[in-house]
């Protein structure tokens, strides 16, 4: 596993229930800003009973990059943490962007 790799877990890894972060976010958290696609595609590549908080990475725009099923188990998922998600699969970046701290 790479380094990249690694980092990119971590960051997922932390983000707390409640919350989300863009794609572009978790690549500037994990030190590698601009890689938001490399992240999009370590994402796409992880094992569907994955523990990692992947539901939580949603692109710039606010809105859930999948579609048809996986769209609505990302947003069922976010949903049951609190995260209002609209049926087209838009979120509050405003309320719900996680910025990385400790804290919320």
């Amino acid at each position: 596993m790479s380094d990249f790799d690694l980092q990119i877990y971590a960051v997922l890894a932390n983000i707390p229930s409640g919350k989300v972060v863009t794609y572009g976010d978790v690549a500037k958290m994990a030190g590698y800003p601009r890689h938001a696609r490399h992240v999009g595609k370590l994402l796409g590549n992880l094992p569907t009973d994955s523990a990692l908080p992947w539901y939580r990475v949603i692109n710039a725009k606010g809105t859930i990059s999948l579609t048809g099923d996986k769209l609505v188990r990302q947003r069922e998922k976010l949903r049951d943490e609190g995260v209002g998600v609209s049926e087209g699969g838009v979120v509050s970046l405003r309320r719900f962007r996680w910025n990385g701290e400790p804290d919320g």
